[in-house]
């Protein structure tokens, strides 16, 4: 029987991001949170990794299925219009670089 009730405060467009991706896949958040806590128990630890990498990813140094991902993962946001044009993204790195 469910009868506890978890209340978190995040950033709003992380849980609006999350709860509309979610909602697409027609999972309620409850069912997440309870199959994190599950796995938390099974796995006695978070069930991801949480470490900071000692050097960042690079074509040489991901698998082809890692590639692949996030290929795909890119191109359904950009399908989705959610893209900033390449322009401006590398207007941001230059100035960022300037600094």
């Amino acid at each position: 029987m469910k009868d506890s009730t978890v209340s978190a405060r995040v950033e709003n467009d992380i849980k609006n991001e999350a709860e509309d991706i979610l909602k697409k896949l027609g999972v309620p958040v409850s069912v997440v949170i309870n199959s994190l806590y599950r796995q938390i128990i099974y796995r006695q630890g978070i069930p991801f990794p949480l470490t900071v990498p000692t050097e960042p990813n690079t074509m040489d140094t991901i698998s082809d299925a890692a590639l692949d991902d996030m290929l795909g993962h890119s191109y359904a946001q950009s399908a989705r219009g959610e893209g900033r044009p390449l322009g401006d993204v590398f207007d941001e790195l230059e100035k960022s670089l300037k600094k």
